[in-house]
């Protein structure tokens, strides 16, 4: 028996909402069932916010961050340092450093990594305009902040190569054992990784 398939309204927001990441259809539906009952604080507001969103959130022409303003307030702000650049593969990455506190340089989002296997090369990303944003720039500071998979260091290595000859100083987050880590239940590769690169 064939089951047809009904294209409401209901559907096709229970359909929108599953299309987003980390989101199947029971969630999707859980969370349109909460906004629907919910209209004036739950729809109409968050129709409202990504109607905003849609209208005013823009790439930042220098780093490639989203905001409302471009250049980012991070690439406008006076008291960030000029002399580090971190590079990223997405915004998720430089939301994930900047909720630490601990780093006040600039950024560059490439907006993936390279991947043979994804079909993903140099042109497809933001490695250009890294190029063209360094050129002239001496005693720069370019710290790699790339997954340690072999995508992400596949990456990392493609750029170092393309910065050499320069006065740019490159490096990369450490990787190794996590604060709290219990070496017991760490995998060798992680161990290794802690021993070889060891402050």
């Amino acid at each position: 028996m064939k089951i047809v398939r009904d294209d409401g309204p209901m559907d096709q927001l229970i359909r929108a909402l599953a299309s987003l990441p980390g989101l199947g259809p029971r969630s999707a539906r859980r969370i349109a069932l909460h906004l629907l009952s919910r209209r004036d604080s739950g729809l109409r507001q968050l129709s409202h916010a990504l109607e905003i969103a849609e209208k005013e959130i823009r790439s930042c022409a220098i780093c490639g961050n989203l905001d409302a303003a471009d250049p980012c307030r991070i690439c406008a702000a006076a008291e960030r340092r000029r002399d580090q650049i971190c590079i990223v593969a997405g915004v998720s990455d430089l939301w994930a450093i900047e909720r630490t506190g601990a780093y006040r340089g600039q950024y560059h989002i490439l907006g993936g990594l390279l991947s043979a296997l994804d079909g993903v090369r140099p042109d497809n990303l933001r490695i250009q305009p890294l190029l063209e944003r360094l050129r002239g720039h001496e005693g720069v500071e370019v710290i790699m902040a790339l997954s340690a998979t072999v995508d992400g260091q596949a990456t990392a290595h493609y750029i170092a190569d393309r910065l050499k000859g320069g006065n740019i100083k490159i490096s990369r987050l450490a990787h190794g054992i996590p604060v709290g880590g219990d070496l017991d239940y760490l995998d060798d590769g992680t161990i290794a990784t802690a021993l070889k690169s060891r402050a």
